[in-house]
C-alpha cells in the first residue's frame, strides 16, 4: 500500500502526464500553435493554461482575419481574449484590437463637448462634413472658419447669433466648430435651451448648482434654439441674464442659434405670465449683442 507521500506525488505525475497529454494534442492545431510561438514561455508552463490558450487561438484567429471593427465576430465587439504574460506566469484578458483603439481615439475628443437633448448628428458634427454647396450658408460658414483660426491666437472672441429658417444647420456648424476645437483640449458645450432649462429645474433638489456653474464657466457655450422656450422670470431674470452677464464679463465665447431674429426675440422675452417688461427684455438682448455678431442664414431645410 502506498503512503500518503507516494500518493500525493503519484497524482501530481498523473497530473502532469494528462496536462502534457492535453498540450500535445492542442500542439496538432495550427491556431494554437502560431498563438504559443508569440509567447516567450517554456513548454512546461504554457502546458498549465492549455484550455485558455486553446480559447485564446480561435479569438486571436478571428482578429487576424478581420478587416475592420464593422466585421467584429468576436463576443464582444472590438475585444479580443489574449494572454500577457506578467512575472513568468499568463493573464487572460479582453483587450482591444487595432480598429477599436483607432476608433476610440477618433472620438477621444468628443469626451471635451458636453451635448444636452441633441441628436447623433449634432454629437458627432465635423467641419469636414460642412454643407458647402448652398451660397446663402456661406457667410455663416466664413464666420465659423474665422472664428477658429482667431480663437487659436487670442481666446477672447465673440461668438455667433444665428438666426434663420429652420433645419438650416445653424446648430451643426457650431458644433462642428466645437468638435474641431475639442481635438485641441477645449471644453465647450452645447444646449437645447428649452430642455436646459426643464432639467435645470427638475435638478433643484440634486445637482443644480453644478449643471448651472458648468455651462456658465465653460470654455465654449452654445444656446440652442434660444426663443423656443416659454417665458418667465425665473429663465429669464434668475438663469439667462446671470449667465450671460458672467460670460460677458468674463469674455467667454458664446454663441446662439434661433428662429427669431434679435428684434423678435427682443419681443419673445418681454411678455410673460407676469405682463410685459420691456426694460428686462432689452437687458437681454443687449447682453447677446456684447457677446456675438448677428448673422442670418436662410436657407432650405437640410434636416429633410
Amino acid at each position: 500500500m502506498l503512503d500518503v507521500k507516494d500518493e500525493i506525488k503519484e497524482m501530481g505525475f498523473e497530473l502532469k502526464n494528462n496536462l502534457e497529454k492535453e498540450y500535445n494534442i492542442a500542439c496538432k492545431d495550427e491556431k494554437f500553435t502560431n498563438l504559443v510561438k508569440k509567447i516567450k514561455l517554456d513548454n512546461k508552463t504554457l502546458m498549465k493554461y492549455t484550455s485558455q490558450l486553446q480559447e485564446c487561438s480561435l479569438n486571436y484567429d478571428i482578429c487576424i482575419n478581420c478587416k475592420n471593427i464593422l466585421d467584429c465576430k468576436q463576443k464582444i465587439k472590438g475585444y479580443c481574449y489574449l494572454p500577457k504574460v506578467v512575472d513568468k506566469k499568463i493573464n487572460f484578458n479582453y483587450q482591444p484590437c487595432k480598429y477599436k483603439k483607432k476608433l476610440d481615439a477618433s472620438k477621444k475628443h468628443l469626451k471635451n463637448t458636453f451635448v444636452l437633448d441633441e441628436p447623433i448628428e449634432i454629437k458627432q458634427a465635423d467641419m469636414d462634413k460642412i454643407y458647402m454647396k448652398d451660397k446663402d450658408r456661406f457667410e455663416a460658414i466664413e464666420a465659423i472658419h474665422k472664428f477658429l483660426v482667431e480663437y487659436r491666437k487670442d481666446k477672447n472672441q465673440k461668438g455667433l447669433f444665428l438666426y434663420g429658417s429652420f433645419g438650416s444647420g445653424k446648430t451643426y456648424l457650431v458644433s462642428a466648430l466645437f468638435n474641431e476645437l475639442a481635438k485641441e483640449n477645449v471644453k465647450s458645450a452645447v444646449v437645447f435651451w428649452p430642455e436646459f432649462l426643464r432639467n435645470l429645474k427638475a435638478s433643484f433638489s440634486t445637482d443644480y448648482n453644478e449643471k448651472y456653474e458648468y455651462i456658465k464657466k465653460v470654455p465654449l457655450l452654445l444656446i440652442d434654439d434660444i426663443g423656443a422656450e416659454v417665458t418667465t422670470q425665473w429663465g429669464r431674470d434668475e438663469i439667462l441674464c446671470p449667465l450671460i452677464q458672467y460670460r460677458m464679463q468674463e469674455k467667454l465665447p458664446t454663441f446662439f442659434t434661433s428662429n427669431l431674429d434679435m428684434e423678435s426675440l427682443e419681443q419673445h422675452f418681454s411678455i410673460s405670465k407676469d405682463g410685459v417688461e420691456e426694460i428686462k427684455a432689452k437687458r437681454i438682448i443687449e447682453r447677446i449683442k456684447q457677446l456675438t455678431n448677428e448673422i442670418q442664414i436662410i436657407s432650405k431645410n437640410l434636416r429633410n
